[in-house]
């Protein structure tokens, strides 16, 4: 049975689904440990929308250098998530207050960058999960430009194409590839299931050798 991703969102979280994904023998789907989320409070659910950035040395006279990023925010739909693919993380800082209420107004899930943010208060208080790779006040441009969006890139080490599901959480972010969702959902279901009735054994009191015969599950 397909689930919604309020459904997602509440009943599975990233470690499992990372398990999973392992288990089906996709293990490069995690974001690496350095993309993490402003707000570990905040769990973010839905469908990637992506952008690759090129880095540049200097903003030419005349040209738009936010184009397609613009582009891309402007054509947000309710659940999806823009995942910025930046180049050069430490010189490229794509996402801010501006881009945070634009995204909000058009019903986004949330935002994941592999460059820096900014203006953080702000984004914070208005309750919009971002996950990035750092906090600077850079601003993309004469630093970088979108060259291509909705086209297959490479974030923080993950790969990512345009729909496919992407959880955020405390513990990073994880992509599953629209190919294996239903099978990867079934499996965390599954694990998240078992994990409950091995939390239950231990709290009871039961050796953790004895609970993982029983499940197999650690």
């Amino acid at each position: 049975m397909a689930m919604s991703l309020a459904e997602i969102g509440e009943k599975l979280f990233v470690s499992v689904l990372s398990d999973c994904l392992d288990q089906l023998g996709h293990r490069r789907q995690a974001l690496a440990a350095r993309i993490r989320p402003l707000d570990e409070g905040r769990v973010m659910v839905g469908r990637a929308r992506t952008a690759a950035f090129m880095e540049v040395w200097h903003a030419k006279e005349g040209v738009n250098p936010y184009e397609l990023e613009i582009a891309l925010i402007d054509s947000l739909r309710p659940g999806e998530i823009p995942v910025f693919a930046c180049a050069n993380g430490e010189r490229i800082g794509p996402w801010g207050e501006l881009l945070t209420t634009a995204a909000m107004a058009r019903g986004a899930a949330g935002a994941v960058m592999d460059g820096c943010v900014r203006d953080v208060r702000a984004i914070r208080a208005l309750g919009f999960p971002v996950f990035h790779g750092g906090v600077a006040p850079l601003d993309s441009k004469g630093r970088g430009r979108v060259m291509a969006i909705d086209e297959p890139i490479e974030c923080a080490g993950a790969p990512v194409e345009s729909g496919d599901l992407v959880v955020g959480d405390a513990d990073g972010v994880i992509v599953v590839p629209k190919a294996i969702e239903a099978e990867t959902l079934r499996l965390a279901l599954d694990k998240a299931s078992g994990e409950r009735s091995t939390l239950a054994d231990l709290r009871r009191g039961d050796r953790l050798a004895d609970v993982f015969a029983r499940y197999g599950i650690l």
